[in-house]
C-alpha cells in the first residue's frame, strides 16, 4: 500500500473523532486497523492486547451464564470494549510501517488537528456570538489527548530525534499550545504536566526528582488555595467559569454524599454520583457480580433521565465517566485487576543503553501514570472520543522498532 493512502487513513482516524459519532469512528478505525494489520507482534504488546480481550471475554461469559441483557446493549458494549484494542493496533501498525519517520508524521497530524480546532473555535465565537467557556467547548470540543503528546514531541524534539527546523518548531509549538489552551480541559493540562515531568526523568526516584515533585505539589496546593479563596462563580466571566471547574477538581470525583435535590451539588459532582450508583448496584448483585460484574449489555440506573453532551436523554448508563466503575460493572473486580495489569505492561520499560529508547521509556511511564488518572475521571481508553490509545500504540511500536535496530 502506498504511503499517501495509509498516511491519509491515519489522519482520518483522528479527524473522524471531531464528528462525535462513535459508529462512524468505529467503522473507520476498524477498517484502517484491518488493512494495515501486521502478522507479528511483540510479547509485551500481545500481553497488553490480551488484557483488554480478557475484559471483553469475562463480560461475555458473565452475561452468557448469569444474565440476559438486551441484544442491542450487548452489541454496543462489544464495540466499546474493542476500541482500546483497535486504537493500540492502529498506532502500532503505523509505527512499524514508517519506522524512523513515525514521530515526524505524528507531529504533522497533531499540528493539522490543532489548526482545525482553532478554526472551529473562531467560527464558534463569531457564529454563536459567545465567549462562554461551556458554550465554546460544546461547539469546538472538550479535550484532545493527542495534541499534548505532539506538544511534548516538538518541545523535546532532540530527545526523540525528530527533525524540525528551528523556525518551524517554534511555529508548531505556538499552534499546538494555543489549541491545547483553548480546550480549557483540566485533564489535558494535567496530562501535559505529567508527560513533561516524565520526559525530564522526574518519575525515576532520586533526590532531585523527589525535590521537583515535592515543589510541584507545593506549587499546586498554593495555586489551588488561591483559586479556592477567590471563590470563582459557576456562571461568570470566561476566566471565572474555568477557575470554578478547577476549584471543584478535588471534590467532583471523590464526594461520597450528594444531595440529588440540589441541582448545583448534583451536576457538579455527577461523576461521584455515577460511581456511588455503580458500586451500590454491583454489590447488591452479590458475590458473583462483585467478582465478574454484570456482563455485556449491563447498565447503571441513575434514577432520573439526564441530558448528555450529545443532546440525548439517558437514564440507564452503559458506560460511566470512571473506567474503573465501568469495568467493575462489566467484568467485576477481576476485570479491574486485569486493567491495572495492562497499564503496568504499557509503563514497563525496555532495558537498553540507547538514549532515545530510554526517553521513550520515560514517556510511556508518564503515559501509564496519566492513564490511571484519566481512567478515574474520563474513561481512559474506553472513551468514545479517545485518541491516546493510537498514540500509545505508536510509542510501543516505535520503541520496538528502535530496539530491534540497535540490538
Amino acid at each position: 500500500m502506498k504511503f499517501k493512502t495509509v498516511y491519509l487513513l491515519f489522519i482520518l482516524c483522528l479527524v473522524v473523532l471531531l464528528f462525535n459519532n462513535y459508529e462512524l469512528t468505529f467503522v473507520v478505525w476498524s477498517f484502517t486497523a484491518l488493512i494495515t494489520l501486521r502478522t507479528s507482534f511483540s510479547k509485551n504488546f500481545i500481553y497488553i492486547i490480551s488484557c483488554y480481550l480478557a475484559i471483553l471475554l469475562i463480560s461475555f461469559f458473565t452475561e452468557l451464564f448469569f444474565y440476559n441483557n438486551a441484544i442491542f446493549n450487548k452489541i454496543r458494549d462489544v464495540t466499546y470494549l474493542l476500541k482500546p484494542i483497535i486504537g493500540l493496533v492502529l498506532g502500532y501498525n503505523f509505527a512499524k510501517k514508517y519506522g524512523s519517520n513515525a514521530l515526524n508524521y505524528a507531529v504533522n497530524c497533531g499540528v493539522f488537528l490543532s489548526v482545525i480546532h482553532l478554526i472551529i473555535i473562531l467560527y464558534s465565537i463569531f457564529a454563536h456570538k459567545t465567549l462562554s467557556v461551556s458554550e465554546i467547548r460544546h461547539y469546538s470540543g472538550y479535550f484532545n489527548d493527542f495534541e499534548p503528546y505532539v506538544f511534548v514531541f516538538i518541545l523535546f524534539a532532540t530527545k526523540f530525534n525528530i527533525d524540525i527546523p528551528k523556525k518551524k518548531r517554534f511555529l508548531y509549538l505556538g499552534i499546538v499550545a494555543a489549541s491545547i489552551f483553548c480546550y480549557l480541559s483540566r485533564t489535558n493540562f494535567i496530562q501535559l504536566l505529567i508527560l513533561i515531568l516524565a520526559v525530564k526523568g522526574f518519575f525515576n526516584l532520586n533526590v532531585k526528582s523527589i525535590k521537583v515533585i515535592g515543589f510541584t505539589i507545593l506549587l499546586t496546593l498554593v495555586g489551588y488555595t488561591l483559586i479556592y479563596n477567590s471563590n470563582p462563580k459557576r456562571k461568570g466571566t470566561f476566566t471565572e467559569e474555568f477557575l470554578y471547574k478547577v476549584k471543584i477538581i478535588p471534590i467532583e470525583t471523590f464526594k461520597t454524599k450528594i444531595n440529588k435535590e440540589d441541582w448545583k451539588d448534583f451536576n457538579d459532582n455527577f461523576r461521584s454520583f455515577e460511581n456511588i450508583k455503580t458500586v451500590n448496584q454491583v454489590f447488591y448483585g452479590g458475590t458473583q457480580a462483585v467478582i465478574s460484574g454484570k456482563g455485556l449489555g449491563s447498565t447503571v440506573d441513575i434514577g432520573r433521565v439526564m441530558v448528555t453532551n450529545d443532546g440525548t436523554k439517558v437514564r440507564y448508563y452503559p458506560f460511566l465517566h470512571n473506567a474503573f466503575s465501568t469495568i467493575l460493572l462489566k467484568s467485576g473486580l477481576l476485570g479491574i485487576i486485569i486493567y491495572l495489569l495492562s497499564i503496568y505492561f504499557i509503563a514497563k520499560k525496555t532495558i537498553t543503553n540507547n538514549i532515545q529508547i530510554s526517553n521513550l521509556n520515560k514517556l510511556l511511564l508518564g503515559s501509564g501514570i496519566f492513564l490511571l488518572m484519566s481512567s478515574w475521571v474520563f474513561m481512559g481508553f474506553f472513551l468514545k472520543l479517545d485518541s491516546k490509545s493510537i498514540l500509545i500504540g505508536l510509542l510501543l511500536g516505535y520503541r520496538e522498532y528502535l530496539h530491534k535496530k540497535h540490538i
